[in-house]
């Protein structure tokens, strides 16, 4: 009797409601129970993977990089290079050149980033997954980030460099880079763009990953499996 009440109950709380808020009524109490640490884990793991998935599939195109939110911009310390080279015959238009060819490398190298994203989610380990879930709306993410970042940077740092080896980027710019040296009473510059570019290149990465986290934590209809459905509807009623 009390059973039929409570169902009773329940359907009367759900009336007027949309089906998106009824679907998240019932994840929410569907998921509240029986979640396991490793149940949350797995759908943190699972969410960052949909992420990587779908920024190495935007970023990897064409112009994914060159001409979006995440262009790999110089660094200040070389626009004093373009812009005393801007009078030298042959580097007019050097700042948009190499611009082009390190944006064009980063999208290459995102092709090949994946696997190595992936490997480096399956070997995380939550300290305290409950945590992250109940967190900030891209807490896994930023984990992600600090426990992961660096070992990413040393397999993805070659990876760059071949990128940029392919569109000429490296020679380029080291021409540039000398042609400036030659310049009387110029402080030196070093040539090297490999590690700027790295890190430029991995946090364009990053930068997806928190978007699809963000979505999939705020949106119900992201939640494209029932793992992720039933992990994050504990979160939704934080």
């Amino acid at each position: 009797m009390l059973k039929k009440i409570a169902a009773l109950l329940m359907i009367t709380s759900l009336m007027g409601c949309t089906a998106q808020q009824i679907q998240s009524t019932l994840d929410t109490l569907a998921g509240a129970q029986g979640l396991t640490t490793a149940e949350v884990a797995a759908g943190l793991k699972q969410a960052l993977d949909f992420g990587i998935a779908e920024g190495v599939q935007r970023l990897s195109q064409e112009d994914g990089y060159y001409k979006s939110q995440y262009k790999i911009l110089l660094p200040p310390e070389a626009r004093k290079i373009t812009d005393k080279l801007q009078n030298v015959p042959g580097f007019r238009a050097v700042e948009e050149t190499i611009l082009e060819k390190i944006n064009r490398g980063a999208e290459d190298a995102a092709k090949k980033a994946k696997p190595i994203f992936v490997n480096a989610i399956k070997q995380m380990t939550f300290s305290d997954a409950m945590d992250i879930l109940m967190g900030e709306d891209n807490a896994a993410t930023q984990y992600l980030h600090r426990t992961t970042f660096e070992a990413l940077y040393q397999e993805f740092n070659p990876v760059i460099i071949e990128s940029l080896d392919k569109f000429n980027a490296r020679d380029y710019w080291a021409d540039a880079v000398n042609a400036y040296n030659s310049i009387p009473l110029v402080e030196k510059a070093n040539p090297d763009l490999d590690d700027y570019v790295t890190r430029e290149a991995l946090n364009g990465l990053f930068s997806m990953v928190e978007k699809k986290e963000r979505n999939i934590r705020n949106d119900i209809s992201a939640r494209t499996t029932d793992l992720l459905r039933k992990v994050f509807a504990k979160q939704d009623g934080k």
